[in-house]
């Protein structure tokens, strides 16, 4: 299976690279299902590898001149606070099993992989719609940019994902970014809160393979190069539908594996 597992984390980079997001969301089933690794160290492992993933990104778009610094830090900065709060405090309060229910254990790792399920599902919904967003405004809102910056940093902390495919919408809304722009300035966002959550873990004395983390990231930073340099031949937009479904295929299988498989 971990061959499998190598392979599938092209696709974390290729989808980053192609529709710049949507990758990260399938780091958490790669690492848990594939490789056997528990969901919450899964969700400290999926920080690093979509962080190192996303700023290999960040490096192209710069370039590019698609970052927007300034919008990244007002959503970032708030997002960065969220995840701090929920990985070194609320779920270390989490215990490991929280109640019981005619003998089916509800434990903090079935939560993880079903909110994860449900994210998936969700992501899955805004990716299969083939309709792009609506500007809401001519004027960056910083307010509420940083206010869904702090909703994101709750999902990134509890669960790992980048959250590019809420970034996205969030930027293209809130900050009037064109796309690629919004692509671009997302995986800067996604690589700051990536990175400071995962210093977090470390901080808190989360137990950490590196070489296997080496060798994870360096498969999907091979698949962003690849997914880079395919988006200036093929329409993105195009390939976030069939991406969807996979997604939500995925999603479906996660409940039913945790629900009716244990």
């Amino acid at each position: 299976m971990e061959y499998f597992g190598y392979l599938a984390s092209v696709i974390i980079g290729l989808s980053l690279g192609l529709i710049g997001g949507g990758g990260s969301i399938l780091t958490i089933p790669i690492l848990v299902y594939l490789f056997k690794i528990d969901p919450k160290l899964a969700t400290s492992y999926s920080l690093f590898i979509v962080g190192v993933t996303a700023l290999s990104g960040c490096y192209t778009h710069y370039r590019m001149g698609n970052l927007k610094i300034k919008s990244a830090m007002y959503f970032a900065i708030p997002s960065v606070f969220s995840i701090l709060v929920i990985r070194e405090v609320i779920i270390l309060k989490i215990p490991n099993v929280i109640f019981t229910i005619n003998d089916f254990q509800v434990t903090k790792n079935f939560l993880i992989m079903i909110i994860f399920a449900v994210l998936m599902m969700a992501a899955s919904l805004s990716m299969i719609n083939k309709k792009g967003p609506h500007i809401l405004s001519a004027h960056t809102n910083y307010l509420q940019l940083a206010i869904i910056g702090s909703v994101i940093g709750i999902v990134t902390g509890f669960l790992g994902a980048g959250g590019g495919f809420l970034i996205i919408p969030a930027l293209l809304f809130f900050a009037n970014l064109p796309m690629k722009q919004a692509v671009g300035t997302s995986l800067l966002i996604i690589f700051i809160n990536s990175s400071i959550g995962f210093l977090g873990d470390l901080f808190i004395g989360t137990p950490i393979d590196y070489v296997f983390l080496a060798s994870i990231s360096s498969m999907a930073f091979v698949g962003m190069l690849i997914g880079t340099h395919l988006s200036k031949k093929m329409d993105g937009n195009k390939l976030k539908p069939i991406f969807g479904w996979f997604v939500l295929v995925m999603g479906i299988y996660i409940l039913i594996k945790e629900i009716f498989m244990k």
